[in-house]
């Protein structure tokens, strides 16, 4: 076999695979199949594929044929060596090492069939019990003005961190934690890291002590003043985050219903000029029973030239929205514009394998999530709400409601970023103890302790155990990736800021993003994407500049951005150039095979005829 099928064959065999494996996901996720165990099975050979190390020697070999050739291919060696990164960052020398792997694969497949099985339930404001989601119930303590549905919202949350110690979490941290030693890594925290942004835990808790250190006073700060105003009951875990943002997320809701979602994020995305370059996306936005309590984004296809041939990426991602629930119309579009980020960036990798466009290691969690935050950052600028965020009556949100909106939530700014920085030190610290040390109680304690440390708070309104990621290997000991990101995001819109002075329906930022972020896929790393850019290697100043902030100053400078807007001419959108079909669950829902706007009408029509006018 040349370099050139044997190159074919990799690429022919994982799309293969990654195809199965991707569909049960979507199936087994979506709570449409039940089919776990063929999902373990397909999820088994997939891994069996990437983590066979016959294929590094293989590689190595067919590139040095390719590397004494006159005429060497440098397509086809660049794509070798993609291929090389691949199998590098995900081969496991051993035999015992994939028995573990397949085991903990089974392990967390069990786990995650009982989570599903698992109901939560809170209070409704006449104290009656109603089944709820993560969801529903973040929603509840972020948004409800009745202090006992929050309470009970809570209680659930800190009821699913017992079940979850209760009901296999434990013996997955010892499982993972085995199959790390056995791979000469400290712990499971110390493999991930290692494995998903190429770098050692000291190098990252180098980056986040520094962050946690410039961020700690104003922080701590904006905690006792809340105390000093509201009540010491205030910063309760069942009260924090209504207490600080909850009025002005009220305030906001009805300029943001969740019926008028995608047309907003397909119009602001069109302005954006960001093409989705012929992709076919499927959106389950919906929040049902037994449905994956979180938004994801995947791609059963990357998007690759095959041989020349351009394979558009096929994309599924998901929110889980209420409609009917107070906030969930901006929740809505915050994650249709972070998962839209996601499926921009993988829809338009243009490289030549689909080792390049995957979204698991060797890419990197911190440049994958910056695509996406990136995107959902927008909503929260003045000048973008000034376009996009209007009632029913077509009345475009006043100022008064963006200026409450920043003094309730910039002085939290810092609290925010902290939220995500929490998670990477309680999971070092759970994989780092004696695993004669982990019990429910031992574990409860160190997640209110870690809360304290970091968040200020002696108890989160999101209980550490109760973050979804923590059970999925594909999520564990990555979450630190979040906040790398916004570090990455803040010094993007630093950079288009001082290029073009604004962001919001900038046309020329969408191909700034497919050229130098997204096009290149994993074959650099994220510290080169953002040097191809910015010209400026990774900051993590930008973002805690913005923490910093006075409420005063982030209010002058939206002041600035809805000024600069009203003299600019607003272009019509351009089209997203992807088939976008909407499910909720087996049902399609509506499709934009005649139009995108006819996609968006019979949305709403659905929203509204199911949920209410109001939704």
């Amino acid at each position: 076999m040349n370099p050139q099928d044997y190159f074919n064959q990799l690429n022919d065999n994982y799309l293969a695979l990654h195809r199965r494996k991707e569909d049960l996901f979507w199936q087994t996720y979506m709570g449409t199949s039940d089919n776990h165990d063929g999902f373990a099975d397909a999820e088994e050979a997939l891994s069996a594929f990437i983590s066979d190390p016959a294929h590094i020697q293989a590689t190595r070999c067919n590139l040095d044929v390719l590397l004494q050739l006159t005429d060497e291919d440098d397509d086809l060696i660049r794509g070798l060596k993609g291929w090389l990164a691949f199998f590098d960052a995900n081969a496991i020398e051993s035999a015992e090492g994939r028995d573990k792997m397949a085991a903990l694969i089974r392990t967390e497949s069990a786990l995650f069939a009982k989570r599903q099985e698992y109901l939560m339930y809170c209070n409704d404001d006449n104290g009656d019990k109603q089944q709820a989601s993560l969801t529903v119930l973040a929603a509840n303590i972020r948004t409800s003005n009745n202090e006992s549905v929050r309470k009970s919202a809570h209680q659930a949350l800190l009821d699913l961190e017992q079940w979850v110690l209760n009901n296999g979490y434990i013996e997955l941290v010892k499982q993972r934690n085995d199959f790390a030693h056995q791979q000469g890594f400290r712990n499971f925290f110390d493999y991930k890291v290692n494995k998903t942004e190429q770098m050692t835990p000291e190098q990252l808790f180098t980056v986040l002590d520094d962050f946690e250190l410039r961020t700690r006073e104003r922080n701590q700060s904006s905690i006792n003043n809340l105390a000093e105003v509201k009540g010491d009951s205030a910063v309760k875990g069942h009260n924090f985050s209504f207490m600080y943002a909850g009025d002005a997320a009220r305030q906001l809701a009805p300029y943001v219903p969740f019926s008028q979602s995608l047309r907003r994020w397909m119009e602001s995305f069109g302005r954006l000029n960001i093409d989705y370059s012929q992709a076919d996306l499927t959106l389950d936005l919906l929040d049902r029973a037994g449905k994956y309590q979180n938004g994801f984004c995947h791609g059963p296809i990357p998007s690759f030239y095959a041989e020349d041939k351009w394979q558009p990426g096929k994309i599924n991602f998901t929110s889980n929205a209420k409609p009917d629930q107070m906030g969930s119309g901006y929740d809505g579009i915050n994650t249709l514009f972070h998962e839209g980020g996601h499926a921009a960036h993988f829809a338009n990798v243009k490289q030549n394998s689909p080792c390049f466009s995957q979204e698991f290691s060797p890419t990197s969690m911190a440049y994958a999530e910056t695509q996406s935050m990136f995107c959902d950052s927008l909503l929260t600028d003045g000048d973008w709400l000034k376009q996009y965020a209007y009632n029913a009556d077509g009345e475009i949100v006043p100022d008064a409601v963006i200026q409450a909106l920043i003094a309730a939530k910039q002085p939290f700014k810092a609290y925010e970023e902290r939220s995500i920085l929490v998670v990477p030190y309680f999971e070092w610290a759970v994989y780092s103890a004696d695993e004669d040390l982990l019990t429910p109680e031992y574990l409860t304690t160190l997640a209110r302790d870690t809360e304290q440390r970091i968040l200020g708070l002696a108890a989160s309104p999101r209980p550490l155990l109760a973050v979804p990621h923590l059970l999925s290997q594909e999520a564990a000991c990555s979450y630190q990736g979040y906040l790398l990101a916004h570090m990455a995001v803040y010094q993007t819109r630093a950079y288009f800021t001082e290029k073009f002075g604004y962001l919001t329906d900038n046309p020329a930022i969408g191909p700034l993003l497919a050229e130098h972020y997204w096009k290149p896929g994993n074959s650099i790393s994220h510290d080169a994407t953002l040097r191809s850019l910015t010209g400026e290697g990774f900051s993590a100043a930008y973002l805690a500049d913005t923490c910093n902030k006075t409420s005063d100053q982030a209010w002058l400078q939206e002041q600035a951005k809805i000024v600069a807007a009203q003299a600019r001419v607003r272009a019509e959108p351009a089209d997203l150039n992807a088939k976008i079909s909407i499910v909720d669950g087996a049902e399609t829902i509506a499709n934009n095979a005649v139009s995108d706007s006819q996609l968006c009408d019979n949305f709403e029509t659905y929203i509204t005829q199911r949920y209410g006018s109001g939704c």
